[in-house]
């Protein structure tokens, strides 16, 4: 008999994964997929902290960003689990995104990609690792 999570494609929790090099790096190059895209960064940084913004709203947060390519760049992460669409049915029709819980979860991780990135080293002046 198949185990629910075999079936589902999820491993219950406590269980832990065991990489390969192979399989960590495409986990991490489906992630750099999920996240690449000009604008997708942005879109995360404004509704990061639970934050319910219309579609206008993010329109008018982020100036350079075409109708077609916010709509766009919306579905693909819709459609990825990073942004929720609450679509309230009324007149006129209002669509509110926000981001899911695992979406909300890639704030400490982009953070500290961040610090991260803050401790490279420049040219000519290299710093010890650590």
């Amino acid at each position: 008999m198949t185990r629910t999570d075999e079936k589902v494609g999820y491993l219950p929790e406590g269980k832990p994964v065991e990489y390969t090099p192979f399989t960590a790096a495409s986990g991490v190059e489906e992630v750099i997929r999920m996240l690449e895209g000009r604008w997708k960064l942005l879109i995360l940084f404004q509704l990061f902290g639970g934050k319910l913004l219309r579609f206008s709203d993010l329109e008018r947060a982020i100036p350079a960003i075409s109708q077609k390519m916010l709509i766009q760049q919306l579905r693909q992460m819709e459609s990825d689990g990073i942004v929720t669409r609450l679509v309230h049915h009324q007149v006129p029709p209002k669509v509110e995104y926000g981001l899911t819980e695992w979406g909300q979860s890639l704030c400490p991780m982009l953070d500290g990609l961040l610090k991260w990135a803050e401790r490279r080293p420049r040219a000519g002046n290299p710093s010890p690792a650590g």
